[in-house]
């Protein structure tokens, strides 16, 4: 078993592949041990592995209802025990249950305003930096009014405008999340743009949407990737703000940012009703923001050269 693992790492960092594949999988294999030797890299994929988990079997760790009224005679406003892990809030519900199952509500805020904005910051991006002239102007000027505003209040002037709720949320927050991410590819794409291999491509007939679509794209992906990574922390603290102005989640949905709200009138007295989601939010956030720092160093041209 030794022998063959040493065949097989030998292999993957063989300095000749001798295949496309061997070569993907040895970049892949690198960039994995950068990553691997990160201690806070792999602290926070542990995080969000945690995260994922946790929502993932919510029904199954949540000893008790996120969202039906407990006993408002003997169960409100309990302190941490062993029966209630953290405490209950003013309406007689677990905390910690809530907490689980608001990881769920968080997964569902992040993984749509990625999915939203990350692919539309690259295709503007990406046009923007190939075609230049005219058509770069007006995506930039249009980047630079979204950018001159902070995210939170653009997000809240969306939100007004479409109402409360989660999805709308979502919207808002994605609205106002796609400008680094164009930025950023434009800046690469300008870089690659009159590179030798582009130039051979186009004197083969690729029309510019083939170029960029097959040849620019894809080496943009890493540094958006890096970047939507680090931008989780400021997404989650995005949709914890709007839940807490009640512009987000709306009750009794165990939302991380409204249960802070629900919580800060008895921040004196009853201070685990908001010091949990609060300590919830700031851990995921951290866990992002390692797994991203993480991402950016095992993906770092400059490091894969060291």
């Amino acid at each position: 078993m030794t022998n063959d693992a040493q065949t097989w790492r030998a292999w993957l960092t063989s300095e000749r592949p001798a295949s496309r594949r061997q070569a993907r999988l040895g970049r892949a294999y690198a960039a994995w041990s950068r990553f691997a030797d990160n201690r806070l890299a792999m602290a926070g994929l542990f995080i969000i592995l945690a995260l994922l988990l946790v929502a993932a079997f919510a029904d199954v760790i949540a000893p008790y209802s996120a969202v039906t009224d407990g006993d408002l005679r003997t169960a409100r406003l309990l302190p941490p025990s062993a029966a209630h892990w953290f405490g209950t809030d003013d309406q007689g519900r677990d905390i910690f249950a809530r907490l689980v199952h608001g990881s769920r509500i968080t997964l569902f805020v992040v993984i749509l305003v990625a999915v939203i904005a990350a692919p539309v910051g690259l295709l503007i991006g990406t046009v923007a930096g190939y075609a230049g002239g005219w058509i770069d102007a007006v995506l930039m000027r249009i980047t630079d009014i979204f950018l001159a505003f902070p995210r939170l209040v653009l997000a809240l002037a969306f939100v007004a405008a479409l109402g409360p709720g989660i999805v709308n949320a979502v919207i808002a927050i994605a609205i106002t999340s796609w400008p680094p991410y164009a930025r950023m590819a434009r800046a690469e794409t300008l870089t690659l743009r009159h590179a030798d291999y582009i130039s051979a491509v186009r004197l083969m007939g690729a029309s510019p949407a083939r170029i960029i679509a097959r040849h620019i794209m894809p080496l943009c992906v890493s540094s958006v990737i890096v970047r939507v990574t680090l931008d989780m922390a400021g997404i989650i603290l995005t949709a914890a703000g709007l839940g807490f102005l009640g512009l987000g989640a709306q009750p009794p949905s165990p939302e991380w940012g409204a249960m802070i709200a629900s919580g800060r009138r008895f921040v004196l007295d009853q201070w685990w009703v908001a010091a949990a989601p609060g300590v919830a939010i700031f851990v995921v956030s951290l866990g992002f923001n390692l797994l991203g720092d993480g991402l950016r160093d095992a993906l770092d041209p400059k490091a894969a050269g060291q």
